[in-house]
């Protein structure tokens, strides 16, 4: 089965690429967008439209309720899924968006993990309701593991304490012992988009989400699910919360402010991509959907 995978900064038009490409070549489109996967997020996380999603297979998005969790181990369900679909019916399989943390983490692979006990896994909850007693634990059987992640590192402290009390093994004993394997080795191709034109895909892209009622659709999230909720800290979420509260004094400034902070984030995951993923290909849209449309048909 061919595998390829587009990344590229956000607003850079990944999506509509990887639909173009999928439309001429019969693949399926798995996302890696961290916000496309829940459900009632759409004028923000700018996912395809329902019109976009029915021309091709698209997998990871709408798959989970804000409230919900979600996490690497449930991104490779996924991927497993979508790989299946596509060896079944003899298609290609493009992998597509932003999190380039999900697609490193694919050619990387993860440890498998053992089967926790409900008396491991309480002992372990009632270590986290105190954070820094837990890291500071942690810290003792596993100084080594303990250094490479932060004292609020909740996920990565639960998953070391957890393995420790069900193996009694340090964490870092067991992923020597059970070292990651990796589930593919696709071919990345990297969207190279002009700064100023990007800035100018930011903006645009911003009034229009305003413009399909983005205020509503964060008045509706709040309403229903808080502001606690890790999809809700995310960008555009939290600017909107910010006008709901006046902070934010203007729609225009709301539109600068989120434009902002996308750029930032962008560069960032620009910045990612060139030190996590030195082996990709880069080429504008146009040279990127020659190379993909060659490599799937080869």
């Amino acid at each position: 089965m061919k595998e390829v995978a587009i990344i590229g900064p956000t607003a850079s038009g990944k999506s509509a690429l990887a639909l173009k490409i999928a439309q001429k070549t019969g693949a399926y489109i798995l996302s890696l967008d961290s916000l496309a996967i829940y459900k009632k997020i759409d004028i923000v996380s700018a996912k395809p439209s329902k019109e976009e999603l029915a021309l091709m297979p698209h997998f990871g998005i709408d798959e989970i309720y804000p409230n919900e969790y979600f996490s690497v181990e449930r991104f490779f369900t996924l991927y497993k899924k979508a790989r299946a679909h596509c060896q079944r019916e003899n298609r290609p399989l493009i992998i597509v968006g932003g999190s380039g943390f999900y697609l490193k983490a694919l050619h990387e692979g993860l440890s498998p993990m053992p089967h926790f006990a409900q008396e491991t896994k309480q002992k372990v909850k009632e270590l986290l309701l105190d954070i820094s007693r837990a890291y500071s634990f942690l810290q003792k059987i596993d100084p080594k593991f303990a250094s490479k992640i932060t004292p609020k590192d909740r996920y990565r402290i639960q998953k070391g304490l957890l393995i420790f009390f069900e193996t009694q093994l340090p964490p870092s004993h067991y992923f020597a012992l059970y070292p990651p394997q990796p589930l593919t080795s696709s071919k990345i191709f990297e969207i190279d988009i002009p700064r100023e034109v990007l800035r100018a895909r930011i903006a645009q892209r911003t009034n229009q989400m305003i413009q399909k009622g983005l205020i509503d659709e964060i008045c509706s999230l709040e309403k229903e699910y808080g502001r606690a909720l890790t999809p809700m800290k995310a960008i555009g979420i939290k600017e909107t919360l910010d006008y709901l509260d006046g902070k934010i004094k203007s729609v225009d400034e709301l539109i600068q402010q989120i434009s902002l902070h996308t750029t930032h984030l962008a560069k960032r995951q620009q910045t990612f991509n060139k030190t996590q993923f030195p082996q990709r290909m880069s080429g504008s849209s146009e040279e990127i959907k020659e190379k993909i449309e060659k490599e799937l048909a080869d």
